[in-house]
């Protein structure tokens, strides 16, 4: 098959070293990675939303919260408008897309609360890692109506712990932006379910508890290494003070605050919890 005159003088147009064919083959040459990473992953707009995580102890009410906000957006949603959400396998944070207000969306990272994978849950606080560039607030959700609120203590002294060394990490550089906490007190639908205050109360005096067992055996460890740690590195709030308030958090701009709720049930609901999260975002 005959080629257009047209077309082969075209062609060997382009193959001549003239200075449009030099100039256009490097821009191209320099331009095509670029393009090629946009196309790849520019389009995924989720990596750059703020996001809020969800943590707790398993059988707290974390994955029912997730769905109830889910559902209750796709109920705002106009029905030629789906709610954007997007799941992953159970083993990994499960994350829908919200939002706020009109201007304002966000993703909503649901993390397993069992207690060996909570360290994949924790590293999203790190400003090291890529997870936590964007993270606007943490929901620690609990279960208020539990026998005992020491396993979830445990958990939460962990993730203040961690907020606690990441506002510090910022030595000769910008600090990475606060992340305040809301300890959601869930099931308060159940009649053994504890009050907001006495959640609170309770909470402290647990951390304060674990605390000091945990500065003992930090101090029986360097001992017998014959070794020191920085004075203060893993004591959480105030250093040295006899008792642990949440308000210690403040001075390293760790905004603690606990809210009474409940996902399902006749009880107060979940509106405080969504507001709290909306204001900051």
């Amino acid at each position: 098959m005959a080629i257009p005159e047209a077309i082969k003088s075209a062609l060997e147009a382009s193959l001549q070293p003239t200075t449009p064919v030099i100039v256009f083959g490097l821009a191209f040459v320099l331009l095509f990675p670029f393009l090629l990473h946009y196309l790849l992953h520019g389009q995924s707009s989720t990596s750059h939303l703020p996001s809020v995580l969800l943590l707790g102890p398993s059988g707290a009410g974390k994955t029912a919260l997730l769905s109830h906000f889910e559902r209750r957006a796709a109920a705002a949603t106009p029905d030629d408008q789906p709610a954007k959400s997007a799941t992953h396998t159970s083993q990994s944070p499960l994350s829908i897309e919200l939002s706020a207000s009109p201007s304002t969306t966000f993703l909503l990272v649901d993390t397993p609360g069992h207690a060996k994978l909570r360290g994949h849950a924790l590293s999203h606080l790190s400003p090291a890692t890529s997870k936590a560039e964007n993270l606007r607030a943490v929901v620690f959700v609990l279960d208020a109506a539990a026998d005992d609120l020491a396993a979830a203590a445990g958990y939460l002294y962990d993730v203040l712990l961690a907020l606690q060394k990441r506002a510090g990490s910022g030595h000769g550089s910008k600090a990475p932006a606060a992340v305040p906490v809301l300890v959601a007190a869930n099931k308060l639908d159940l009649f053994t379910a504890l009050p907001a205050a006495l959640v609170r109360s309770q909470l402290e005096a647990e951390l304060g508890r674990i605390r000091s067992t945990r500065s003992r055996g930090l101090l029986g460890a360097e001992e017998e290494a014959g070794a020191a740690a920085e004075e203060g590195d893993d004591w959480l709030g105030e250093y040295g003070s006899e008792k642990f308030a949440f308000r210690q958090m403040m001075e390293f701009d760790v905004e603690v605050e606990v809210l009474g709720g409940s996902v399902v049930g006749e009880g107060p609901g979940a509106d405080k919890w969504w507001r709290w999260i909306a204001e900051r975002v």
